[in-house]
């Protein structure tokens, strides 16, 4: 059996993973809050942990592991987003409006996430499902004395947990110095954080023994991953930005109500664009969606978040992007010629090593160049690439493209000597003719196919 190791952030460390069952392999996976569309970031950890999920069904057997990512559809955010809705003239109550729009985003997130080729997790629960469990793991809390009611609040207490900060490396210290930590009247002290807090007339609401109100985020998780994976399980995981304080109250309020909670800690590093962070100020902040619809085929999106390890900070350019095109239509056409197999040792190796997958996308060149078609192919779908969830464009990719993008280059760069660009432009009408997106920048011809692609069309070129 392969061995996987995974850098347990909890330990700082690389470690052998044993799971607790191996015939209940149990992973957690922080899912988004969902009041808009989800953005190239977003699709980092659904990608890392998609890998995680597919080597661990490989190795233990797909009825061997669950897999539960939540959403959360109850928060400050989705309230603000429906109230603007209602404020433009949409009709129905505030609540009805808010869940819509939970709904809503929840349908698009599904669209854009199965086009990744993220498979669906085994449970995907809505926190507004498992307010009841929120409610009963609070209480407990309060009844074991860490935690408090006030002012209709339910607080937990920061300070009784003697571990919280061990995750992410803080001290009590620390986090008063340097945290942003709210001072409210309701608090005994300010490190304290929300489990329950009180809602008004029109937002969503639960009875509770507190009053009227809804849970705070980070109980949310807590409860739900021990509804659905018991107080003990093997591997929780989410974006670093995460880890404080979202990961670190949940372990303080699960380990205080009496769990385990989870053995091995996962997180993976940010995404850039262009070599800078994602932002709305500096005009290159982007959806999953705004890809897509430029033609962007969901394969390309992951070959390229699988080439840098999960534990390094990513960085989305228009160069990576036509790369991982062009090597995508290589191995399509070369592993379309195969039947499926296993992927061979030396690739799960790579790849279990602490989900190495920029190593793994290293020997499947290797596999490529040696024209080992039936490894390339059986090592690209244990990638989740060459997936049956998105068959289009695979068809379309197998047909190799390279030899019109030199064509085109080449008359591009005689144009360019002449000024004269007749015979480019003939050529470009031509290709976009036979289905094809044709985009030309100075790192060269990328010719990406469309839903219309009819390679027969291209003969007039020959």
């Amino acid at each position: 059996m392969t061995t996987i190791r995974l850098h347990n952030t909890k330990t700082r460390k690389r470690e052998d993973f044993t799971p607790i069952d191996p015939k209940n392999v149990r992973i957690y996976v922080c899912g988004p809050t969902v009041y808009d569309r989800a953005h190239l970031g977003n699709a980092r950890p659904v990608i890392v942990f998609d890998v995680l999920y597919r080597l661990l069904r490989h190795v233990y057997g797909q009825d061997h592991v669950t897999y539960v990512r939540n959403f959360t559809d109850v928060d400050d955010r989705i309230n603000e987003t429906a109230l603007k809705r209602q404020l433009a003239g949409a009709t129905g109550t505030l609540e009805e409006l808010i869940a819509s729009r939970a709904h809503e985003t929840i349908e698009w997130y599904h669209a854009d996430m199965d086009v990744l080729g993220a498979l669906r997790p085994n449970h995907e629960p809505r926190a507004t499902a498992y307010v009841p469990q929120m409610v009963a793991m609070i209480e407990g809390l309060i009844a074991r004395g860490f935690a408090y009611a006030n002012q209709g609040h339910v607080l937990f207490r920061v300070r009784e947990y003697a571990d919280y900060g061990k995750l992410s490396g803080r001290s009590v210290d620390d986090m008063i110095a340097g945290a942003r930590v709210e001072v409210a009247p309701y608090k005994e002290d300010p490190l304290d954080f929300v489990l329950w807090k009180p809602s008004d007339a029109e937002t969503p609401g639960w009875d509770s023994p507190w009053g009227r109100g809804r849970p705070g985020w980070h109980i949310e998780c807590s409860a739900m991953a021990h509804e659905l994976l018991g107080p003990h399980f093997d591997i929780h995981g989410g974006g670093n930005d995460l880890m404080f304080p979202h990961h670190e109250n949940e372990i303080a309020q699960s380990c205080c109500a009496g769990d385990k909670f989870a053995n091995v800690w996962l997180h993976n590093e940010m995404l850039q664009v262009e070599g800078k962070k994602m932002s709305k100020s500096l005009g290159n902040f982007f959806t999953v969606r705004d890809l897509l619809e430029q033609d962007v085929p969901g394969e390309v999106i992951r070959f390229v978040m699988l080439s840098t390890h999960y534990r390094k900070p990513m960085d989305w350019t228009q160069t990576k992007r036509a790369e991982a095109e062009r090597t995508l239509r290589k191995w399509y056409a070369l592993a379309a010629t195969a039947e499926d197999g296993a992927p061979d040792s030396q690739l799960l190796a790579v790849l279990a090593d602490d989900l190495n997958t920029a190593g793994a996308i290293a020997h499947l060149h290797k596999l490529a160049s040696a024209g080992e078609a039936e490894h390339l192919r059986a090592g690209l779908q244990i990638l989740g690439l060459m997936d049956e969830l998105i068959p289009l464009w695979v068809a379309q990719a197998a047909f190799d493209l390279t030899d019109y993008e030199a064509f085109l280059s080449d008359a591009r760069v005689t144009a360019m000597e002449s000024k004269d660009f007749t015979h480019v432009d003939r050529i470009k009408t031509m290709l976009t003719r036979a289905g094809l997106q044709v985009q030309m920048s100075k790192d060269g011809v990328v010719l990406t196919p469309t839903a219309e692609f009819d390679a027969d069309k291209l003969e007039a070129l020959e």
